[in-house]
């Protein structure tokens, strides 16, 4: 599984009159700091997915990722108490997360990262905004306003700078491929989040995560043995750390401190802070895989970014509707 930051943030932002009933035992500074760690961790988890790839095969390398973060939030939810069936009303998003985010899309991205660069990657991966501002329109009956137009038009010529016409190989068969299902894999992704928006929620969202990483652990594991066959793994340090950190960290630990961190910030604080994760991302792959930093990337980057932060930011009349839900709670 690659980073969750933008399906946590939606999360936190639907269920923001909940969180706001609950007390946190985070201070705004220390959450703050912990929302930094997480982006630090979730940058750094595009690049050693990467490396990993060297040593195992694309799908395999995310389901032993998964079944690690699976285990890991096992052990999180028993210490806190937490460990509990899923009510039968939250089943359908469970297996939203469970299928399309943590199976199809981390099986995608893995695929595409083997001839993609990390941080090529991340960038289109953070291209999932871009496809929920439509299809909430389309399917939520949300209303498609001129600014998350003009967020959506900013993305997508951001996606067009980097798939330029007169710069992209197109006889790279391997490359096309590759991009197409990295972005395939962001739509898989933000049907996820489609249906998390629309999901009337019964219980808490950490207390999904382990049923939803643990479906996606069977689900991986059963796709690499019928496609790529039984594992065929050259265990070495370097592939027992990477794989460690990106399913301990990057998937258990990440989701613990963004839980959290989402007790402690509002929805719209962790969402723009999230988005450090794609330029961290792309530093990250400079620095330790030696990938060019291309100044078309990095005006792509920031015109997504940018896009989806613009589109993000409420408008007046749902802030009114926020701060008036604030008062009432209060």
């Amino acid at each position: 599984m690659q980073d969750n930051s933008v399906a946590v943030s939606v999360i936190a932002w639907h269920n923001r009159d909940v969180e706001a009933m609950r007390p946190s035992s985070l201070s705004s500074r220390q959450a703050i700091v912990l929302l930094s760690v997480v982006v630090l961790i979730w940058g750094t988890t595009w690049s050693v997915n990467k490396a990993s790839l060297q040593y195992l095969s694309p799908i395999w390398a995310a389901a032993i990722r998964c079944i690690i973060g699976t285990l890991v939030l096992l052990v999180l939810s028993v210490g806190r108490g937490r460990f509990k069936l899923p009510h039968r009303g939250d089943l359908p998003v469970v297996c939203s997360l469970g299928l399309l985010h943590m199976s199809a899309y981390s099986m995608l991205c893995n695929i595409g990262m083997q001839h993609v660069g990390a941080g090529r990657s991340v960038v289109l991966a953070y291209t999932t905004p871009m496809w929920v501002a439509p299809g909430a329109r389309l399917f939520l009956g949300e209303a498609f306003t001129v600014r998350r137009a003009i967020g959506a038009g900013l993305g997508l010529l951001g996606l067009l700078l980097i798939f330029n016409p007169l710069a992209f190989d197109w006889n790279n068969q391997p490359a096309l491929l590759g991009n197409g299902l990295i972005l395939l894999g962001a739509m898989f992704w933000a049907a996820s989040i489609l249906y998390m928006r629309g999901h009337r929620w019964i219980g808490e969202t950490f207390d999904l995560l382990f049923w939803q990483a643990l479906l996606a652990s069977c689900v991986l594991s059963a796709c690499a043995w019928f496609v790529e066959g039984p594992p065929q793994v050259d265990w070495n340090p370097a592939l027992t750390m990477q794989v460690l950190y990106s399913g301990a960290f990057g998937i258990a630990i990440a989701y613990w401190a963004m839980n959290k961190v989402n007790h402690a910030l509002p929805a719209m604080t962790t969402s723009l802070g999230l988005l450090g994760v794609p330029v961290f991302g792309i530093v990250c792959s400079s620095v330790t895989l030696g990938e060019p930093i291309e100044t078309t990337l990095l005006i792509a980057m920031a015109m997504i970014v940018v896009g989806i932060a613009i589109g993000a930011l409420p408008s007046r009349q749902e802030q009114k509707k926020n701060f008036s839900s604030s008062e009432k709670l209060s």
